[in-house]
């Protein structure tokens, strides 16, 4: 048995060591004929799955394989800065972030900045009687003292439950619940439908504020920290080993109704069918997505 592990483990190595031999050959040469990539998600976040949709597609249309890996978002940049995973086309930078941008940011490279002024928020449906942040104070009795939030790794919770309750003086009063995204908005949606009170963590873009009647409260102190900009940011050597990629990613840039549209119809329309809503988001942005691949 020994011996037999030791054949395996030897024969295994000059496979390995010759797929490395190949993937020099390719990076020396630009890395031009290596046409597989890999796209790394975060479940629920609207914008990221549309944009990754949509480039799934673009990049399939010009001969690339590309796989889509679905992770919570530390592992995801942790992935990307061990080379796992290629790109993230949902990058929250400077602040939403900052975190696991410190954390792998030397291991990885941004590719370009595609939505700008992308803000976190906390939303309540319109009849609410909250106005701001401050309204909150000495009501957690009428919200049964909890924020709905989305998925603990996200850095919309860490500003939430660290910076903007503290901030307020409600960190005794409130605690920001961790589920899922696709959990808070069944969240919100069930109250609403009831007519009931709700507080929950949002951002902006997110088809959420066309699909039902909610507003921001106001932040006048500033705790949800200034609106972000939203990045495609890549495994370190990307640009070198992917040129016509990178150069396409620089170009790529969304308007509110371009990626509104979008997102609605994979929500919505076709949900859980994101590539028929590509299809039909394409009869009418044709002119745009080709000319970011031209």
């Amino acid at each position: 048995m020994r011996f037999k592990l030791k054949g395996l483990t030897v024969a295994a190595l000059a496979l390995t060591l010759g797929l490395s031999a190949a993937g020099c050959g390719d990076s020396d040469s630009g890395g031009g004929d290596d046409k597989e990539i890999t796209i790394g998600m975060v479940s629920g976040w609207a914008e990221g799955e549309a944009a990754t949709a949509l480039w799934k597609r673009l990049l399939t249309d010009k001969g690339y394989k590309v796989d889509v890996k679905t992770l919570d978002t530390g592992p995801l940049y942790a992935g990307m800065s061990k080379g796992d995973v290629d790109l993230f086309l949902d990058s929250w930078l400077p602040g939403t972030h900052e975190d696991y941008w410190k954390q792998y940011g030397d291991k990885l490279e941004k590719v370009g900045a595609w939505y700008d002024a992308a803000p976190l928020t906390i939303a309540v449906p319109d009849y609410s009687p909250l106005q701001s942040l401050e309204d909150l104070k000495g009501k957690g009795k009428t919200y049964d003292g909890k924020i709905v939030g989305i998925e603990k790794s996200s850095g919309l919770y860490r500003v939430s439950q660290e910076k903007m309750l503290p901030a307020y003086g409600l960190q005794d009063e409130y605690k920001v619940t961790t589920s899922s995204t696709a959990a808070m908005l069944t969240e919100l949606k069930k109250a609403i439908d009831a007519k009931q009170d709700i507080v929950v963590t949002l951002w902006r873009p997110h088809w959420a504020y066309a699909k039902y009647p909610i507003r921001d409260l106001k932040d006048p102190k500033g705790a949800m920290g200034k609106p972000d900009t939203i990045y495609t940011v890549a495994r370190e050597g990307f640009g070198k080993d992917q040129p016509d990629v990178a150069g396409w990613l620089k170009k790529f840039k969304m308007d509110d109704k371009q990626l509104g549209t979008l997102e609605d119809l994979m929500e919505n329309e076709f949900k859980g069918n994101p590539d028929a809503a590509v299809d039909k988001w394409l009869k009418t942005n044709q002119s745009y997505a080709t000319s970011l691949t031209s």
